[in-house]
C-alpha cells in the first residue's frame, strides 16, 4: 500500500517537473523574441568599431525607410560621439539613406502591396490598424504627417511605403522626408558636435522624448505664426 502512495506521489511529482519545464519554454520563447530586437541593436553599434562604419549608417537609414526596426540615429550617434568632428558629415550619410530609402518604401506600396502586404503584417513590421491609420491621416495632411514621421520616433516606414499605396505626390514625401529627417539628424549632430562624447548617452536616454517635445514646439510655432498673419 505505501509502495503505491510512493508511486502515486512520484508519478505527481514527475508530472509536475514535466509541467513546469513546460511552462518555462512557453515563457522564455517570448523572451527570446524579446531579445532579437536588443541584439540587432547592438549588432548595429558594432559597425561603429570597423573601417566600414558611413558605409553601415548609410545602407541602416535606407532599409530603415521601409522595413529594418533599428534607426539610423543609433550607428549616427555611436560614429559622431567617436569622432565629433565628422558629426555632420553622419548626418548627412543618415539622410541621403534615410530619403532614398523612403523611395524604395514608395515604390513597395505604389507597386508591390498587393503582393507584399501580408509579409509585411505577418511578420509584425507594422499592424494593419496603424497601417489604416495612416491612411486616414494622408486625408488631413500629407506633408504633415510625412514630415512628423520623418522627424519624431513614430515608425516613418508605415509612412513611406503608405505614400506609395494612397498615391501621395512623390514631390511631398521627398520634401517632407527631406526637411524632417534633415532635423532630426542634424540636431544629433549639433548636440554631439557642440557637446562631444558627454552628450551621447543622454541623447540615448531621451532621444524620444526630445524630438516629441520639439515637434509639438515646432508645429505649435507654424500654427502661432499662421494665426498672426492671418
Amino acid at each position: 500500500m505505501q509502495n503505491n502512495i510512493d508511486e502515486s506521489g512520484l508519478k505527481k511529482e514527475e508530472s509536475g517537473a514535466e509541467s513546469l519545464e513546460s511552462t518555462k519554454s512557453d515563457v522564455s520563447l517570448p523572451c527570446s523574441r524579446r531579445n532579437i530586437v536588443r541584439r540587432l541593436y547592438d549588432w548595429v553599434i558594432s559597425w561603429a568599431n570597423t573601417p566600414y562604419g558611413s558605409p553601415a549608417l548609410f545602407i541602416l537609414a535606407f532599409v530603415e525607410s521601409s522595413f529594418f526596426p533599428i534607426p539610423p540615429d543609433v550607428l549616427q550617434i555611436a560614429l559622431s560621439a567617436s569622432r565629433p568632428r565628422r558629426s555632420f558629415w553622419y548626418a548627412t550619410v543618415s539622410l541621403l539613406g534615410s530619403v532614398l530609402g523612403a523611395l524604395l518604401g514608395y515604390f513597395i506600396g505604389y507597386v508591390l502591396w498587393v503582393n507584399v502586404k501580408d509579409v509585411f503584417f505577418g511578420a509584425n513590421i507594422f499592424s494593419e490598424e496603424a497601417f489604416n491609420f495612416v491612411c486616414k491621416k494622408y486625408d488631413d495632411n500629407a506633408f504633415w504627417s510625412i514630415f512628423t514621421a520623418a522627424f519624431t520616433p513614430i515608425p516613418y516606414k508605415i509612412f513611406t511605403i503608405a505614400a506609395g499605396v494612397c498615391k501621395i505626390s512623390i514631390v511631398t514625401l521627398i520634401i517632407a522626408s527631406i526637411v524632417g529627417r534633415g532635423m532630426r539628424f542634424y540636431l544629433v549632430a549639433s548636440l554631439i558636435f557642440t557637446f562631444g562624447k558627454s552628450v551621447r548617452e543622454w541623447i540615448e536616454n531621451h532621444f524620444n522624448k526630445l524630438t516629441i517635445i520639439f515637434t509639438i514646439l515646432l508645429i505649435g510655432g507654424f500654427i502661432v505664426i499662421k494665426y498672426m498673419f492671418k
